[in-house]
């Protein structure tokens, strides 16, 4: 076979894919070299090399070494922590393959700080770490001390789970610590607000003009600082002033960013509304906010001005309701009670009790009741008495039922036989039952004849009864 017959017949095979392209050059190369590829034997020695190169290829990604996950803690800054100041801890997630899902983070508390755990946001790392390469996540927590003293960060563990790992792998920071000074200017105890910036401004607006009683005045205040959360902003003080009624509204809170949700600083607004509720001058006093400057390392102050305006009096103003007036005439008004009503009040939680007491004894006694007036209609029910009332309108039913009759006779002690009550009733079944039968006409002489057979079965009734049982009676049943 000459070399170009070889090519052909190499050729035709599948091109190999991966790994398998260094074994296929491999395979070229002693094919041009060697004049004894020529042969059958050195196709042989070609596939030996093959799988060799193969299995040694398997071999090196059996051992690859398992994916890494790193966690790093940093604090910035990492000394001059002031109370009211803003502590970042940078908490660094890295692997040396990739993040298949978002890591899992732990929660962060520190008593006497208030901790703002990461929103979300994360910037990306690339970092070589003893010559081998990490990428990760940067996360930040942002941590305000509110007393002077030391804090001690504990090992955060982080889980996540990364490409080429079957299972979730978790990872630790090293503990870290640091201490709070308080900012010189401020008493101890004393929460302060360290911020890089401050602005402090004021609106004031009128629901008319001029001003009268009756009518309102709202201030206010939206304070904003660089580098200090919403949450550790101060609470600005409204004053209360002799003529007006103050109400506070809610205030709003919220953090300023760079739209990237890079945390800033901290906004709040708080508002207040003064109703006039007599007529004079009045002043608003001025409102003062005392601040370290973080980047000046000095203290500072801002401030708005006094707020006066004058209020009319309106005669035609009438106070829905006035608390102030109220507590006063209750401070000047004594208590009084009346006999009469402490006597009404004690009979009614007297009525109260008993009723309660005897509620058990009401409920047995009611139910005694109801089994007794359901005792009695049963008897009733069972009574010759309700099967004569039920005679007459079988017999007027079509067709008509004898059923009620022999209902009666039973329960008069009569027996289930019709002729016990007489020779006319005896009759009477002939004309139903005999050959020559005259249904309508017996029919009518039966519905005739009841008063009569009644005062017939109570003559029998009034006879005594035999002392002995008839020798041979028809049903048991008929004497029972």
């Amino acid at each position: 076979m000459n070399l170009r017959h070889l090519s052909a017949a190499i050729a035709g095979k599948p091109a190999p894919t991966g790994n398998f392209c260094v074994v296929a050059n491999f395979v070229k190369i002693a094919v041009i070299c060697g004049s004894w590829l020529a042969s059958d034997g050195g196709r042989t020695i070609t596939a030996k090399l093959s799988a060799l190169l193969l299995t040694s290829l398997l071999s090196l990604n059996v051992f690859a070494a398992p994916a890494q996950l790193k966690v790093q803690a940093h604090l910035n800054p990492s000394e001059g922590a002031m109370v009211g100041g803003l502590v970042e801890l940078q908490l660094d997630v890295l692997t040396d393959t990739w993040f298949t899902s978002a890591a899992a983070l732990p929660d962060l508390q520190l008593d006497g700080a208030l901790v703002m755990p990461p929103n979300g946001q994360a910037q990306h790392l690339n970092q070589t770490i003893d010559g081998q390469s990490f990428n990760g996540l940067r996360y930040s927590y942002l941590i305000t001390p509110n007393v002077e003293r030391s804090f001690d960060i504990p090992a955060l563990t982080v889980r996540a789970r990364l490409g080429q790992a079957t299972e979730e792998i978790s990872a630790q920071s090293q503990p870290l610590s640091f201490s709070a000074a308080q900012p010189p200017g401020f008493a101890p105890g004393e929460t302060p607000l360290v911020a890089s910036g401050l602005r402090l401004k004021q609106i004031v607006t009128n629901s008319a003009t001029p001003l009268k009683v009756g009518d309102s005045i709202t201030r206010e205040l939206t304070l904003q600082a660089d580098g200090a959360l919403a949450m550790a902003l101060p609470i600005p003080t409204f004053s209360d002033v002799a003529g007006l009624s103050r109400y506070a509204k809610t205030p709003q809170v919220k953090a300023l960013d760079d739209g990237r949700g890079n945390i800033l600083g901290g906004q709040r607004i708080d508002s207040a509304s003064y109703r006039i509720d007599s007529a004079g001058t009045f002043t608003l006093p001025a409102i003062r906010v005392k601040w370290w400057d973080s980047a000046a390392k000095q203290i500072r102050s801002a401030e708005v001005p006094a707020v006066s305006f004058e209020a009319a009096a309106n005669n035609a103003y009438k106070p829905v309701f006035s608390l102030a007036e109220d507590l006063r005439q209750l401070q000047q008004n004594h208590l009084h009670f009346s006999s009469r009503w402490l006597l009404w009040l004690a009979l009614a939680v007297g009525l109260a009790v008993g009723v309660y007491l005897l509620r058990p004894v009401a409920v047995h006694a009611h139910q005694r009741w109801l089994a007794h007036k359901r005792a009695k209609q049963l008897a009733w029910q069972h009574s010759p008495a309700f099967a004569w009332q039920q005679i007459a309108p079988q017999l007027q039913a079509r067709p008509a039922q004898l059923t009620a009759l022999y209902l009666w006779l039973r329960r008069s002690r009569l027996g289930l036989k019709l002729t016990g009550a007489g020779p006319r009733l005896q009759g009477l079944l002939r004309g139903l039952y005999g050959r020559q039968s005259a249904v309508e006409q017996t029919l009518v002489q039966l519905r005739q004849s009841l008063s009569t057979l009644q005062s017939q079965v109570a003559r029998q009734q009034a006879k005594p009864a035999p002392a002995l049982r008839p020798l041979n009676p028809v049903h048991e049943k008929d004497f029972t």
